[in-house]
């Protein structure tokens, strides 16, 4: 039971990991520069090795069906985890904005549909 709890919560951060650094490899630098949130050679970095430590500290149990460790894999994971929160959360947001798919863009008062 500890083994699929373990496992699932795992996957879920890795896949958030993943969503995180194809969102950041998708964005053009120039975005990054204009909102002033590092650039995207940071960010990239910081990701990319997310999506490592996360991809270990899952892979690596399941392949041989046992607990994943509590030590410092997880610590790993859950860093690699926070890092794609936080650009989930308070990056993209402003990268949206600034490409034009952001809150509140394209629905600037144009008046009722009827």
């Amino acid at each position: 039971m500890e083994f699929l709890i373990l496992a699932s919560l795992g996957l879920l951060a890795l896949g958030i990991q993943v969503w995180a650094l194809s969102d950041c490899v998708r964005t053009s630098a120039p975005d990054f520069e204009r909102v002033s949130k590092r650039t995207k050679t940071f960010w990239t970095a910081v990701l990319a090795a997310s999506v490592f430590f996360g991809f270990l500290y899952v892979v690596v149990p399941v392949m041989s069906l046992r607990v994943p460790p509590m030590g410092m894999g997880m610590i790993f994971c859950l860093a690699g985890a926070t890092a794609a929160g936080v650009y989930l959360a308070d990056v993209r947001p402003m990268l949206a904005e600034v490409r034009g798919r952001g809150r509140g863009r394209g629905q600037q008062n144009r008046g009722s549909s009827w």
